[in-house]
């Protein structure tokens, strides 16, 4: 099995008739996924897309991965949300935090850009890039959100400036709609390769196309093993037998404790290579089932660095909620503890053992002290942190994400609330077309 659900640290808080009577509303859920004739139907290209991927674009993203590879040095993926977590997301996870920083590999150094509006973290990569050689991969459905086509524009003078019009475009790729919007136009002007961000798949799912595929491509990521990973979680997580569908427990055990008043679900690793891997966990949970009021607030954290600081609250602070655990049995590197002839610091007792086995016992001990302070653990171990598991683990989270929203009763692929602060941002900075919302905002400013 890629996945093994441990059901440990979840059993003195949930009994087998909480689970089996929810199991018929899940099985509910789990068809209007299957048949797409639930809410946002629209949207469920990721369904099926483990199998139903555009085989003739997946080769090219390979193909411009490679060329990408000859001729940069540095490659600047602009897009926020869906369009850089994915990503971000799995290259850590796969080759570690510290990917930029390896000495001798053969492909380029990846940093990403358009994720926020801070004109320090945007001068603090522009000074990384330098002289160096670099490409760009622009990620946006319309060309139109504020904080990619900031960047993109600063990035696009810099690289029209270096390699002339001529140079850039064949540095330039741009992840957009099909058709149309502002990007498209551009690119289809300008010559830009362009790769497509589908119509029926939402930005915090879009980590197994384009968006997400060809900067993990560029960065030397293997997406036939991705791609082979998310095939064996749509495969194994298709049936509605509860009993032998880890998705659907796991939808139905965050359901019961959210029902009990536990709202918040704390997704945890012991390895900091997933920490980026959390960010996109709550991006896709948080986005999805946050509304009307109703939805499991995500949070992550890191272990046994936050066992330190955070681990106080989750031991002894309020019975609000519960811990997702992934654990990774074989780490990518491994190290053994040597003896000391001192022992000064007193780890002799350690000596000859490795640092995964102290991490799983770390790992091991927390989960018995969590659940016996009254923390409910729902645990998943993978045997290692590479391509395959990435995508498997990004299939599961998928669907049980839709699974859950529909359980909650709410559409769990759209958005609503975020297009909220985006007109107010927009009215602020004075955009056409906003000038009334603008005058009411700042009168409520002044006030404050």
């Amino acid at each position: 099995m890629a996945m093994e659900l441990k059901l440990t640290g979840i059993r003195p808080f949930i009994n087998v008739d909480e689970i089996r009577n929810i199991s018929l509303m899940i099985n509910m859920c789990n068809e209007w996924l299957k048949s797409k004739t639930g809410a946002g139907h629209d949207y469920l290209g990721w369904v099926n897309l483990p199998n139903d991927y555009d085989r003739e674009e997946f080769d090219r993203i390979k193909k411009t991965a490679k060329k990408v590879q000859g001729i940069c040095d540095v490659v600047v993926v602009i897009g926020i949300g869906g369009s850089y977590l994915g990503s971000r997301a799995a290259i850590e996870f796969v080759k570690g935090q510290y990917y930029n920083n390896k000495h001798g590999k053969d492909t380029p150094d990846v940093y990403f850009v358009g994720n926020n509006v801070s004109s320090a973290y945007l001068n603090d990569i522009i000074e990384i890039v330098g002289d160096r050689d670099f490409c760009i991969n622009v990620i946006s459905k319309s060309g139109r959100t504020t904080e990619p086509a900031i960047a993109f524009r600063i990035f696009k003078e810099m690289i029209e400036k270096k390699y002339g019009k001529e140079g850039a475009k064949e540095r330039i790729i741009a992840t957009t709609d099909r058709e149309k919007g502002a990007l498209k136009e551009l690119a289809d002007a300008e010559g830009y390769e362009t790769f497509v961000v589908p119509d029926d798949i939402g930005g915090r799912f879009s980590v197994l196309t384009a968006v997400g595929l060809l900067p993990m491509a560029i960065a030397g990521l293997d997406i036939d093993e991705v791609m082979r990973g998310a095939q064996e979680a749509m495969k194994m997580y298709e049936t509605n037998d509860i009993n032998n569908n880890d998705c659907l427990q796991y939808v139905a055990m965050r359901n019961i404790l959210y029902r009990k008043g536990i709202n918040i679900e704390v997704l945890v690793n012991y390895e900091p290579a997933l920490t980026m891997l959390g960010e996109w966990f709550k991006q896709l949970f948080a986005e999805s089932e946050g509304k009307e009021h109703k939805g499991l607030f995500p949070v992550s954290a890191n272990f046994s660095t936050d066992l330190h600081s955070v681990g106080q609250f989750i031991q002894d602070g309020t019975r609000s909620l519960f811990e997702t655990v992934i654990w990774v049995k074989e780490p990518r590197t491994d190290a053994v503890i040597q003896a000391d002839e001192e022992d000064i610091d007193g780890l002799n007792y350690l000596a000859g053992k490795s640092m995964q086995f102290v991490n799983r016992k770390a790992y091991e001990g927390t989960l018995m002290a969590h659940v016996d302070g009254g923390t409910a653990n729902i645990v998943f171990e993978i045997d290692r942190a590479d391509e395959y598991h990435f995508g498997y683990l990004v299939y599961f989270f998928e669907k049980a994400c839709g699974l859950s929203g529909y359980l909650l009763g709410v559409n769990p692929f759209n958005q609503p609330g975020v297009e909220d602060y985006k007109k107010n941002m927009f009215a602020l900075l004075g955009k056409p077309g906003y000038e009334e919302r603008r005058k009411a905002l700042e009168e409520r400013l002044a006030k404050q």
